[in-house]
Formats: structure tokens, C-alpha cells, sequence
């Protein structure tokens, strides 16, 4: 009961959509309807970008990746503190992950959950998620694609994980929300294997 509690309740947490509400306040637009239709930070930043400039751009991406970051590391953390085991903290992290990318608030739609799942690393093994995070902003400063970026720092967490000292537990959990957030990736990679992948200069 108490996982079920911990799922649930990260779940909803991860449900909120932070990136189409930034927006929708800021410009009044719905993110659901631009771009690629995602609700994470690179959509809301590529959007921002379309309508009111770089700067703009870089400070929407930033503020939802942030908030992205925060709702998936909170519910972990809380799992941890109040009851001291794997299994609720991993299931806060699955709840929170799933939440960002099919949020109740959205009719199941949302973003790739790629700040979200970084939230959860965070919360169980900060060094592998600093790792993973530069390793994220150098690939995307090189190669201005946030997608390969994103795939490689998700792709390469099971290990860093391991080699921090993270629970068995919490290595099978970062290898198969490593495998989730690649799946949701599935246009992005068709869209760069046909060389139509958009590029961010922002970053």
C-alpha cells in the first residue's frame, strides 16, 4: 500500500504540466498545438523562440526544465525520507516519469520525460545525474540535437549509476526508464535518420 501510494502520488505530481502552463501564461498559446505537440522545456523553448526571440526561448527552457527536474526529484526524496526503502522511492520515480509524458491534466498527453527521469536520478545518486547532465549539455552544444543528447545521456545512466554505487534496485530502474525515454524518442530518431531533425542554436 505504501508503493501504491508513492506511485499514485508522484504520478500526479508528474502530471502537472509544466511547460503548457508556462506557456499558456506567458503567451496564452496551447503547447499541444505547436511544434511537435510535446509539452517539455526543448517544445516550450523552440515555441518561445518562433514568437518572442532567443532570449525568451533560453528562459522558457531553462524555467521547465527546472520545474521538470524539481517534480521528478521531489516525490523521490519524499519517498526516501518517510519510508526508507526501494521500493516506494522507485515507485515515486516510475509515478513521476510516467506523469510527465501521459498527465491526466493533458487527456495522457505530455513531453519525453527526459528533465522528469533526471529529477529521479538526482534524488537517488546526484553524481551520476551530474554526469549525465553534462555529458547531455556537451553533446547538445556540439551537435545542436537535444534528441541525441538526450537519448546519450539516458542511454549511458544505468552505468554511471553503477559505477556511483546505486542499489541493484535503482540500476534496473534507470535501465528501463532509460529504454521508456528512448522509446518516446522513436520520431525523433526517424526524423534524424532522414535528416530532418531540428536543431537548436540556443543551447
Amino acid at each position: 500500500m505504501q508503493a501504491l501510494f508513492c506511485l499514485l502520488t508522484a504520478y500526479l505530481i508528474g502530471s502537472i504540466p509544466t511547460g503548457y502552463l508556462l506557456v499558456k501564461a506567458r503567451t496564452g498559446a496551447d503547447l499541444r498545438r505547436e511544434g511537435s505537440g510535446s509539452t517539455g522545456a526543448t517544445n516550450a523553448g523552440r515555441f518561445m523562440q518562433k514568437t518572442k526571440g532567443d532570449k525568451a526561448a533560453r528562459a522558457m527552457f531553462l524555467a521547465v526544465m527546472a520545474a521538470d527536474i524539481i517534480k521528478g526529484a521531489l516525490p523521490v526524496l519524499a519517498a526516501i525520507a518517510l519510508f526508507h526503502n526501494d521500493l516506494c522511492s522507485i515507485a515515486a520515480a516510475v509515478g513521476a516519469v510516467i506523469g510527465h509524458s501521459k498527465s491526466c491534466f493533458l487527456h495522457f498527453k505530455g513531453g519525453k520525460s527526459v528533465a522528469t527521469g533526471w529529477g529521479t536520478l538526482l534524488a537517488f545518486q546526484p553524481l551520476a545525474w551530474l554526469c549525465s547532465f553534462i555529458l547531455w549539455c556537451i553533446l547538445t552544444h556540439t551537435t545542436k540535437y537535444v534528441s541525441v543528447a538526450s537519448i546519450a545521456a539516458f542511454a549511458v545512466a544505468p552505468v554511471l549509476m553503477a559505477l556511483f554505487g546505486a542499489s541493484t534496485a535503482q540500476i534496473v530502474y534507470s535501465a528501463a526508464t532509460a529504454i521508456y525515454i528512448i522509446a518516446l524518442h522513436h520520431q525523433n530518431i526517424s526524423r534524424l535518420r532522414h535528416g530532418s531533425e531540428n536543431k537548436t542554436n540556443w543551447l
